[in-house]
């Protein structure tokens, strides 16, 4: 498994298991009897409209929160950084570059690998390409300058996709319960 499997991964699950929670307290509609309601009757229950709202919030604010706290405190941060630079140094090593060191770019953490040492100018674009293709890296440059989006905003953006997902999913499953619940006689 590579860096960035290992770190997106669980930012994925816990974001898909928020918005199915979610979705479950946001999309269901309490059963209405029907002596309780006229046959032409439209159901409308009231403060559902807020439930839901407040269920897809709270489920937002719960998976960029896991996201946040999955970089930092939990430390999968350091735990991809290392893992990166590791790899780079291992393909400097076998590319026999020990001049050049490579590391990503901090503060505020990012993707990209910054290298820095001597190099020959056939080795600058080799390097840049050949380090660029390492696993959980987005580009590899020799200088520092736009860094490109930090690893922490593009952790929160795996979560929503995957309370996006659990939600679609809570979704299709209530649709499912709807439809099976027309045939309660």
């Amino acid at each position: 498994m590579n860096a960035l499997w290992s770190y997106f991964w669980p930012v994925f699950g816990a974001g898909l298991v928020f918005g199915a929670i979610a979705g479950t307290v946001g999309f269901r509609v309490p059963r209405v009897r029907l002596k309780d309601r006229a046959a032409d009757d439209k159901v409308v229950v009231p403060g559902l409209r807020r439930r839901r709202t407040l269920a897809l919030v709270i489920g937002v604010v719960a998976s960029v929160g896991i996201a946040a706290l999955w970089h930092g405190p939990l430390g999968a941060a350091d735990r991809f950084a290392a893992q990166v630079e590791r790899s780079a140094r291992l393909a400097l090593e076998y590319n026999e570059i020990p001049q050049v060191t490579a590391r990503l770019h901090h503060d505020p953490l990012t993707r990209r690998l910054i290298l820095a040492g001597s190099a020959d100018e056939f080795q600058h674009s080799e390097l840049v390409r050949i380090m660029g293709n390492l696993p959980g890296v987005s580009s590899a440059r020799w200088s520092a300058e736009g860094a490109g989006p930090p690893l922490i905003v593009e952790g929160a953006a795996v979560a929503v996709l995957g309370f996006l997902f659990g939600l679609l999913l809570a979704y299709l499953v209530e649709l499912r319960r709807r439809y099976n619940a027309q045939w309660n006689w």
